[in-house]
C-alpha cells in the first residue's frame, strides 16, 4: 500500500486521538465512584434489611403490648365487680364468701403477672424503637453519602463525556483528510493490535512495541519509497517515518 507522506503522518494525530479515547474509557469505567458508590449501596441494602426488621419487632411488640394491656384492663374490671359483691353484702353464705374470696386473689395475682407482661414488653418495644431511631438515622447518614458520591461520580462523567465529544470531533476532522483505504487499514490493524494501529519510528525504534529495529529491517525501510506504508516486522503496527526516525 502507498499513501503519501503527510498522509501517514496524519495517522499519527489520528492515533493519538483514538488512544485518547481509550484512556477516557478507561477513565470512564474506572472512576473511584463508582466503587465507592456500589460498597454505599451493599451498606444500604443491609442497614434498610436491619430496619425492616427492627420496625417489624417494634410492631409485633405494639401489638402483643396492646393485647397484653386488654387482658390487664379486663381482670382488673373483673377484680372490682367481685369486689363490689364483696363489699356489698349481698353474698351471706359463707362458701360463697370464701369462693369469692379466693376468685379476687386469684385475680390479683393473674392482674400482677399480667402487668409484669406488659412492662416486659414496653421493655422491648422501647429497645426496638431505640433501633429503629438508630437505623434509621445510620440509613439517612449512609444514603447521604451514597447521593454525593453519586453526584461527583456523575459530574465526573459529563466533563469525561465533553471531552469524549471533543476529541471525537477533531478525530472526525483529521480522518477525513487520510484516503480511505489507509484509514480502513489503519482501523483494521487498530482492532487486531490493542489499539494501537499505527506508530512512529523513532530513533531506529518502534514506538508501538518499544523494540529496536533489526538492521537489516532498517536497510528495507531506507530502501522503501517515501509513500511506501512499511510495517514493523516485530508488531506488525504501521511505521510512520518522520525526520527523528534516525534513517
Amino acid at each position: 500500500m502507498n499513501a503519501a507522506p503527510a498522509d501517514q503522518i496524519r495517522l499519527l494525530d489520528v492515533q493519538a486521538l483514538d488512544v485518547r479515547l481509550q484512556q477516557l474509557a478507561h477513565k470512564r469505567k474506572s472512576l473511584p465512584e463508582h466503587a465507592e458508590i456500589e460498597s454505599l449501596s451493599k451498606d444500604l441494602a443491609q442497614l434498610r434489611a436491619l430496619l425492616v426488621a427492627a420496625q417489624t419487632e417494634e410492631s409485633d411488640c405494639a401489638r402483643e403490648q396492646a393485647k397484653a394491656e386488654q387482658d390487664v384492663d379486663q381482670v382488673r374490671k373483673r377484680a372490682e365487680r367481685d369486689q363490689q359483691r364483696l363489699d356489698s353484702g349481698a353474698v351471706t353464705s359463707p362458701k360463697d364468701l370464701s369462693n369469692l374470696q379466693h376468685e379476687i386473689a386469684s385475680l390479683a395475682k393473674r392482674q400482677g403477672d399480667l402487668e409484669d407482661i406488659v412492662l416486659e414488653v414496653m421493655e422491648r418495644r422501647e429497645a426496638a424503637q431505640e433501633r429503629v431511631k438508630e437505623l434509621t438515622e445510620r440509613v439517612a447518614s449512609v444514603q447521604a453519602k451514597a447521593d454525593d458520591a453519586t453526584a461527583r461520580r456523575d459530574a465526573a462523567l459529563e466533563e469525561i463525556d465533553k471531552e469524549v465529544a471533543s476529541v471525537t470531533k477533531e478525530r472526525e476532522v483529521i480522518a477525513a483528510a487520510v484516503p480511505a483505504d489507509l484509514l480502513k487499514f489503519y482501523d483494521k490493524l487498530r482492532e487486531q493490535y490493542g489499539g494501537i494501529g499505527a506508530a512512529k519510528l523513532h530513533q531506529r525504534t518502534c514506538q508501538g512495541c518499544r523494540q529496536e529495529l533489526a538492521i537489516t529491517e532498517l536497510n528495507d525501510i531506507r530502501a522503501a519509497a517515501p509513500d511506501r506504508v512499511v510495517r514493523c516486522e516485530n508488531c506488525r503496527r504501521i511505521l510512520v517515518r518522520t525526520a527523528e526516525s534516525g534513517l
